[in-house]
């Protein structure tokens, strides 16, 4: 069965349905990575776009019940050149086409991928949809069609829920958090508990937390309610806190710093990330549309302590009148590569650092 990718400047590419029957309008984006497919589209950092994978052979290794990143993807369509034959794991549950009509995700295969984010990189991400007729119906359709706002209150929890241990006690604020985040922290021995993302400083606070997390998630980080920067203000005064990705930029507007949208965004597993303080470099996972002003972040209390090599995007900040950190990459590197888990361990060591602190007061 055929179907079209369709973009908002015109163009269209023709292409064999795969997935849901459905038709889809969100952005366009790009992955580069060369595998990690079913943790990627499982990112809740990854609702309301469309993603297409620039590595040209997708579905080789099938899809597993362990390497999911939530329990129900939020993605709008997938994109890819081809879709392998026949699919090879011993630990595979279903082929990639049977996990996509799972989640009752639209695709399309067949089409040059590389001519598609060659586009992107020129003229930036864009509105685009998958139809089953390339109509001027239909891309009348895609430009009045606006993008959603509401991404993060779809993808976070609705309610709160542990992940229960014996060792520190850490609220993890979710904004579309990945399950990798809650893994490392289990690695740790963390006694977690996870709470939405409109939840009150109070709340936080109740739970007599030694350290908090604020997660990834999808979305423009400026639509966010003011309330929300505003407990992130107030849980810092407190407690320690790390942020990541979507955590990461709104710990930034709390503390006076502006985000900017990209071009087309940082998504794939090999980001070369230099810490400003070591010069260490780190290969990183990134998934973001968004950035940090570099420009902002002077006359307010954060300090850069990460770039990005490549275009020099502001990957890391720290407060420097409070414990309290963020990274735009994703340390937890579900898929990508492990090089800065170390980051979880900074978080450890900073809570251990501040009750000493506390008690000898």
């Amino acid at each position: 069965m055929k179907r079209y990718l369709i973009l908002e400047d015109g163009t269209t590419y023709e292409g064999t349905a795969i997935g849901a029957e459905r038709e889809s309008i969100g952005e366009l984006v790009f992955n580069t990575g060369m595998s990690g497919y079913q943790e990627s589209i499982t990112d809740q950092s990854y609702n309301g776009e469309i993603l297409m994978f620039t590595y040209p052979l997708i579905g080789n290794y099938g899809v597993n019940r362990d390497d999911l990143e939530s329990a129900k993807s939020t993605c709008y369509g997938v994109v890819v050149h081809e879709v392998a034959r026949r699919a090879s794991n011993w630990q595979m549950n279903m082929t990639f086409e049977e996990f996509l009509v799972h989640q009752d995700i639209p695709g399309i295969s067949g089409v040059d991928t590389r001519a598609i984010t060659r586009r992107i990189r020129e003229h930036g991400a864009m509105k685009a949809a998958l139809v089953n007729t390339a109509s001027d119906v239909e891309f009348e359709k895609l430009r009045q069609t606006p993008l959603k706002k509401n991404q993060i209150e779809e993808s976070s929890t609705p309610g709160p829920y542990p992940n229960p241990a014996n060792g520190r006690k850490v609220v993890v604020v979710d904004f579309g958090l990945k399950y990798s985040i809650l893994r490392e922290f289990a690695r740790r021995d963390c006694n977690v508990m996870v709470l939405p993302f409109d939840t009150t400083a109070e709340e936080v606070l109740a739970c007599n937390p030694d350290g908090v997390m604020f997660t990834n998630g999808p979305g423009d980080p400026e639509s966010m309610n003011e309330s929300v920067l505003q407990m992130i203000r107030e849980v810092e005064e407190e407690v320690p806190v790390f942020g990541i990705c979507m955590g990461h930029q709104l710990f930034a507007l709390a503390n006076g710093a502006k985000t900017t949208k990209m071009k087309f965004g940082h998504r794939g597993f090999n980001h070369p990330v230099r810490d400003l303080e070591t010069g260490r470099i780190d290969m990183t996972s990134q998934n973001h549309g968004y950035a940090v002003e570099r420009e902002s972040v002077a006359n307010t209390q954060l300090e850069i302590t990460h770039e990005e090599i490549n275009d020099g995007t502001v990957e890391g900040l720290r407060l420097k009148n409070h414990a309290a950190f963020s990274v735009q990459f994703h340390p937890d590197a579900a898929p990508g590569p492990h090089d800065a888990d170390y980051l979880f361990d900074k978080f450890m060591t900073m809570i251990d650092d501040f009750k000493n602190k506390k008690e000898d007061k």
